[in-house]
């Protein structure tokens, strides 16, 4: 097993980091569209997604419901919108197929569940969701993951969920012999409910033309999602594998727990010069302070709490 000595040092990365902190909310939703390089004609479409997914969160906690129910009401909102990766839509493996990867995770009880690999069915975070309620184990893959998804009576999507872009996207990889990031990446949010709980939730279709049974950083508790109503609550986008390598997530809710105000830019500062990786992440607060950080060119996001709304790339 090698040591974490033998990861190389690169230097940091010349693209600047973005971060944005928003005031602490009695309640909050903060999404994410992935990071990335989106076109500027697609910025507009992409924030405005990320909006809809915000205020779809921003219902069931203006309603009194749970932080945890909140950050899954709008993932579901990007895995059912083709424009981003994940659910309907997402990128496909070097066999053509979809893999998808979720997870959610309740600060309250730091329950969690996480699907890998898993086909098409169209929305993996409700699977991951019933994965949790369970109480069972908390990541299930591949034909396991399809196996219960079946049992607990979701249905196989198909074809369906396929979409000319991701095929094209597809193609063009093999052609450069290459896997290619999305250009909005993996989407997620983070949310505080009135009680003082946290949850986050991510999903992700992963990378164009990765190898069949690669699992990034999404359903990893810790390195793409995570969330602890003591620290608070995570969601990542970027490159999986550097992620998975720091921890990253759960890197940034110890930062946010010592008090620094900053932990997203910081968390993101150390991800560009420890390993030369891209990515961004979402982090709120147990007094429900939201903030993200990015070091890639774009990650659209949607931020909704009491009297307040933005949205952005």
């Amino acid at each position: 097993m090698s040591s974490s000595s033998s990861i190389p040092v690169r230097a940091a990365l010349p693209e600047p980091i973005r971060f944005e902190r928003f005031p602490a909310s009695e309640h909050v939703v903060l999404v994410h569209g992935g990071a990335g390089a989106v076109p500027e004609a697609s910025r507009a479409a992409h924030a405005a997604g990320c909006l809809r997914a915000a205020h779809a969160g921003a219902e069931v906690l203006r309603a009194g419901g749970r932080a945890l129910d909140a950050v899954c009401a709008a993932v579901i909102v990007l895995e059912d919108d083709p424009l981003f990766n994940a659910g309907t839509g997402a990128c496909l493996d070097e066999s053509g197929a979809l893999s998808l990867d979720a997870a959610v995770m309740d600060g309250q009880r730091l329950d969690a569940g996480a699907v890998a690999c898993l086909p098409a069915f169209a929305n993996p975070v409700r699977i991951a969701l019933r994965v949790l309620e369970a109480g069972g184990p908390i990541l299930l893959s591949g034909e396991g993951a399809r196996v219960y998804a079946v049992a607990q009576g979701f249905a196989p999507a198909g074809d369906a969920m396929v979409t000319s872009a991701a095929r094209a996207n597809l193609a063009d990889a093999k052609t450069r012999g290459a896997t290619l990031g999305w250009a909005g990446g993996t989407v997620g949010a983070v949310a505080r409910d009135a009680r003082g709980h946290v949850a986050a939730a991510t999903s992700t279709g992963g990378k164009t033309n990765k190898k069949i049974g690669r699992v990034g950083d999404t359903p990893i508790l810790g390195a793409g999602t995570y969330a602890d109503d003591a620290l608070g609550a995570a969601s990542a986008t970027g490159d999986g594998e550097a992620f998975m390598r720091l921890l990253l997530s759960k890197s940034a809710v110890d930062a946010l727990a010592a008090g620094r105000a900053d932990a997203a830019r910081e968390v993101i500062a150390h991800l560009g010069a420890r390993l030369g990786a891209l990515g961004g992440i979402l982090l709120v607060s147990p007094r429900g302070e939201a903030s993200f950080a990015r070091n890639t060119e774009t990650m659209s996001y949607g931020v909704v709490g009491p009297g307040f709304e933005v949205c952005g790339t």
